[in-house]
Parts: C-alpha cells; sequence; structure tokens
C-alpha cells in the first residue's frame, strides 16, 4: 500500500477505535436484564433459526441455479451441434 492510501484510512481507523472504547464504558441494560431473566436464550435460539433459514435459503437457491446452468448448458450444446449439421446439407 502506498502511504498515501494509508493515511485515507487513518480518520476511519481513529473513529473505529474511538467509538469501541466508548461503547466498552457503557453498560448494556438490556443485556444484563434479558441474562438475569434467563430470556437470553430465547435471543440466542432466534437468532440461530433466522441464521439457519438463511443458509437453507442460500443452499436451496444455489441448486436451482446449478439447476438452470446446466439446462442451459444442455440446450447450447445441440445447437452448435445443429448448426454443423446444417452446413453440411446441401442448399436446394
Amino acid at each position: 500500500m502506498t502511504r498515501l492510501s494509508m493515511l485515507r484510512f487513518l480518520p476511519l481507523l481513529t473513529l473505529l477505535l474511538g467509538s469501541q472504547s466508548v461503547m466498552a464504558q457503557q453498560p448494556v441494560e438490556m443485556a444484563d436484564q434479558l441474562r438475569a431473566d434467563g430470556k437470553i436464550w430465547v435471543v440466542v435460539a432466534v437468532i440461530a433459526i433466522v441464521f439457519v433459514g438463511i443458509v437453507i435459503y442460500l443452499v436451496r437457491l444455489d441448486s436451482k441455479i446449478g439447476k438452470l446452468e446446466r439446462e442451459v448448458n444442455d440446450q447450447k450444446r445441440p445447437l452448435t451441434n445443429r448448426s454443423a449439421t446444417s452446413a453440411d446439407r446441401p442448399t436446394r
């Protein structure tokens, strides 16, 4: 990296590090209350379910896209064969 590009990221790095120190000093009352009530596991479960749902959706989407790609490739293959055979035929 050049010196100029490193200087460009310096303000961003300063803001990120500064915000981390400010946020670390403030207690998170909502999380403490959820932990005290034992409801933090509900939050964790909901986040896990959402994450698993997104992963399942992406896997299914990937398989559908793969199927469509195979269909397109299969359709392209006969077209190239047809064009070669039509050139072999005599014209009228």
